[in-house]
């Protein structure tokens, strides 16, 4: 990817953030990212296919990152499930403005078309996702559950206190006057610990047994 691609896409996921996608203009993008308007329609055509192009940018990263992960036969299933956790608190907490793009576009009406993109992208994670599961039951360290739902949990409580910055700093006692580093430093290990707690607890197939008597 050449390097003025790159930084147009950089500077519209500031942008998309910010004002959302309707609220900014191709010519926005332009004056902020110090490109004329020819250039933006010649590497993507339109608001709607830059847009597209930035889901794309950001999410195959995630997708190769699931894939190793999979493959890598010296980790344990439990190792995976820290993995797991480990990365997608990492990677939402660092890349606010594009979760925020991605929550914004999920719920919108506005283009069936990068919904089926965006869709499309989260069901080919949640099946590399699914396969690290399916390798702790299938020995027998992971009982049966709801992957989607369990997936659901893990990104639901990501998202509860990565949406709304303010809500986060009052429930758990941070500074809301605290800058990016230091409210991530705060938020990321207690996410990470309450996270891979909560899946000890859900996935263990020693509290499967537990749970019939």
């Amino acid at each position: 990817m050449s390097d003025k691609r790159e930084h147009i896409l950089t500077v519209s996921e500031e942008l998309f953030s910010e004002r959302g996608f309707d609220g900014t203009s191709v010519r926005d993008i332009a004056q902020k990212a110090g490109v004329n308007l020819a250039m933006i329609s010649y590497y993507f055509g339109s608001k709607e296919k830059l847009l597209m192009a930035l889901v794309e940018f950001r999410a195959g990263y995630s997708y190769g990152i699931l894939e190793e992960l999979n493959k890598d036969e010296s980790l344990t299933p439990w190792d995976k499930i820290d993995r797991l956790v480990d990365f997608y608190v990492d990677r939402i907490l660092n890349n606010l403005r594009f979760h925020n793009i991605m929550y914004q576009e999920t719920t919108s009406v506005r283009s069936d078309e990068i919904q089926e993109k965006i869709i499309g992208i989260k069901m080919r994670n949640l099946e590399q996702i699914n396969k690290i599961i399916i390798d702790g039951q299938q020995k027998k360290l992971f009982r049966e559950v709801d992957i989607p739902l369990t997936v659901g949990t893990i990104m639901g409580t990501i998202s509860s206190y990565t949406q709304s910055r303010i809500f986060s700093c009052h429930i758990l006692a941070i500074k809301e006057d605290s800058d990016e580093d230091v409210y991530r430093s705060k938020l990321s290990p207690r996410l990470k610990a309450h996270l891979k707690q909560v899946l000890r607890a859900h996935l263990d197939i020693k509290n499967e047994d537990k749970n019939k008597k």
